[in-house]
Formats: structure tokens, sequence, C-alpha cells
């Protein structure tokens, strides 16, 4: 018997698309119908992308052919799903911690370019600004918080809380303060492997009584590896500041450093990039401007790659002097070193406000490819 193409259109009008109110002729899912004789050949298109919809549609067009065309007809149906693809949301796969609201990364692609110091001067004039401020040293293998705020000799008192025995902060400059650096002997090399080091980081994370905080900043280690893979893995960021110099060999790492936030996978918002050491001021001459280390390269860096600029700060001896005996620069009053870390400070939290009405909350991600590891050898 030969089939007509009219016939089967006719027929298939009586089936109705998946969710969408009309039937499959109407809704535009039947996509082709071709006819060799008794052989019939049915190309759909349905929205509807689970197991259930996709089955009861062949089956649905089987049976109507057979009972309203012919029912020895021999029919092919060529069923694809076209779904909506799903706006790209930070996945809910976290432990966050109770009582912190913000979680800020604060990163380098390499190391040299004073990450650390940025992040102690944010973290201080955060303070001054009023907010309740605790700042994570993740540097395991080179932690240098205790000697920036001045808390080298101190050590982590164990309290009870809710029947658990949690570490208490260091506190200092009113900021709360963990670090390795606690741990150890100043002249004593942390020599472990990258599993032993999560685990020391989850322990100063989540074993310790931060309190309520309005920002945890994450002093990060310079590069992209496995402790930035772990800290992301574990915690809640909120967003990332980059921090580099604008010397050009810098800029190279610190676009990898944006990238690594970037990722797919990972996907957590860069709030922005800082340029230190910018320029350099003499004493004698304060109207001059010496860009030792290049001129606008961060500034620049932020404009190609669509991101904040955050400010920039100048190659101040007393910066690296106030680092040098635990008293953050960002405390002298009425300096312009001062006026540089409060307005990159307000920049970070205007970013992070725009960020917060923009954007869902970001969750710990989940690492699912196993790219860049060693292989295993095989006996």
């Amino acid at each position: 018997m030969k089939l007509k193409k009219a016939d089967i259109l006719k027929a298939l009008e009586k089936i109705s698309a998946p969710g969408e109110g009309q039937n499959l002729v109407e809704s535009g899912s039947v996509t082709n119908v071709q006819v060799f004789g008794d052989e019939v050949e049915v190309d759909v298109t349905i929205k509807n992308p689970s197991l259930q919809a996709k089955k009861k549609t062949e089956v649905e067009i089987l049976k109507i052919i057979h009972s309203e065309v012919y029912e020895k007809a021999k029919i092919k149906v060529n069923l694809k799903v076209d779904a909506p693809a799903k706006p790209k949301v930070n996945q809910i796969k976290g432990k966050p911690i109770p009582g912190i609201q913000n979680i800020i990364a604060v990163a380098s692609g390499k190391g040299g370019v004073g990450k650390s110091t940025v992040t102690a001067n944010l973290a201080v004039t955060l303070a001054k600004m009023g907010f309740k401020v605790g700042l994570l040293d993740t540097d395991i293998y080179g932690p240098s918080m205790p000697i920036m705020f001045d808390v080298a000799a101190e050590k982590p008192l164990s309290i009870n809380v809710d029947g658990k025995a949690k570490m208490k902060p260091i506190e200092n400059y009113g900021v709360k303060l963990l670090s390795i650096g606690f741990f150890t002997q100043p002249n004593q090399a942390v020599i472990w492997r990258g599993p032993m080091a999560a685990k020391a980081l989850n322990q100063m994370i989540f074993d310790a009584h931060w309190g309520e905080l309005d920002f945890l900043l994450l002093d990060l280690p310079p590069g992209t590896g496995d402790i930035h893979l772990s800290i992301m893995q574990s915690l809640p960021v909120t967003g990332a500041v980059v921090v580099s110099t604008p010397q050009e060999i810098a800029l190279a790492d610190a676009r990898k450093g944006v990238a690594m936030f970037q990722q797919e996978a990972i996907n957590v918002p860069v709030l922005g990039i800082v340029e230190n050491m910018a320029y350099f001021t003499p004493a004698e001459l304060p109207d001059s401007k010496y860009h030792i280390f290049g001129k606008n390269g961060a500034k620049n860096l932020s404009e190609d790659l669509n991101v904040p600029f955050l400010g920039e700060i100048p190659l101040v001896q007393s910066i690296r002097e106030a680092a040098d005996v635990g008293r953050p620069a960002a405390m002298q009053t009425a300096t312009p070193t001062e006026e540089a870390f409060e307005e990159l400070t307000k920049n970070v939290v205007q970013e992070l406000v725009r960020r917060n009405t923009d954007l869902p909350p970001t969750e710990a991600i989940k690492i699912t490819t196993m790219a860049g590891c060693s292989a295993v050898k095989k006996k």
C-alpha cells in the first residue's frame, strides 16, 4: 500500500507536543515526514528532555499511524530533543561556614607581586571601616601573615563551642587571623604533599570558631595549583581579587590567575584586578611619579579581560617597612598610602555589592576532571 504524507500529518495532529499545549504539527515539532510505499520516516523535535516524554511521544506516533493510516506501516521515528539551555549559575555543592557573609580570595599568578601585603592592608582597612573581618593565610609553604600582624609568637587556643573543641583565631588590629605559621617553628620548612596541605587547610577553616564575620579574606599562595582547587572545593568563595604589578611578566601570570577563576568548572566571579607597585614617588619630589615596573599594565589588562580595575598601590618604602614590623601601612593615618588602600577597599566593597545584587550565591565547586593529574603507573 502506498501511503500519503498528508494522511500522516493529519494523524499526527491528534498527538499533543509534550508540555507545549499544541499538537505535534502545530508546534512545529514534526520537522519532516518521508513516505516510501508502506514505509514512513518521521523526524520529530521536542523540548522536554525527560526519558518519559521521549518514549511516550515515540509510542504515540507509532500507534496513531497504525490506527489512523495503515496498521502494517513500517515506521521509523527520529526523535531529537531541543531543550532550552539552562542559565549558567554557580552550583550549590559546598559547606558554607555559619556566620560568614562573604569570602574573598586574593590571588596572584606569580609570587613577589605583593599579594599578601595587599591582603593584610585590605583586611585592616575593612576593619577600620567597621566591618567584622577574618583572614586565613592559606599559603602552607610560605606563611607571612603572623609576621605582618605582629603575632608570630602567638598560638591559637582551643575553646569549647557547643560541646566541640574549636580553634580560636588570633586577633590583632580588629582582624581575626589563622595561619599554618602559628603551628610551625620559624626555621621549620613545611614539606607536605597536596592532600596533607589540604587537610591542614580544612582544619583551619572548619575547626575554627570564626564567629560572625562580614568578610573572610583568603590569602592564596602564588600560582594556580592544588591549594587553589582545595580551597574552592571546600568553600563557597564569593569573589576573587587578583593582584599584579604593571610588569609584563607579572601580567602574563595574572592573566592565568583570572582565567583560573573564570573556568567553567570553577566559575568564581572576579571582583577585579589590583595594580601593586604602580609607581614610585620620592619624598623630595612629591609631584613626580616614576613607573619603575611599567605604566598602567594591570589597568590595561583589566580592560582586555573585561574585569573591573580596583585601583593602584604605589611603591612606597613605608609599606615594606610596616609589613616587616607587623603593623600594616594602611594604619598610617593621613598618608597617601592610607588613601590608596581606602580607595582600593571601597572599590572592592562596591564590586562585591554589585556582584551580590547581579549574581546568585557562589558555592564550593565540584571538580569533575582529572586533567593535569599524573597518570597512574600500571604494573
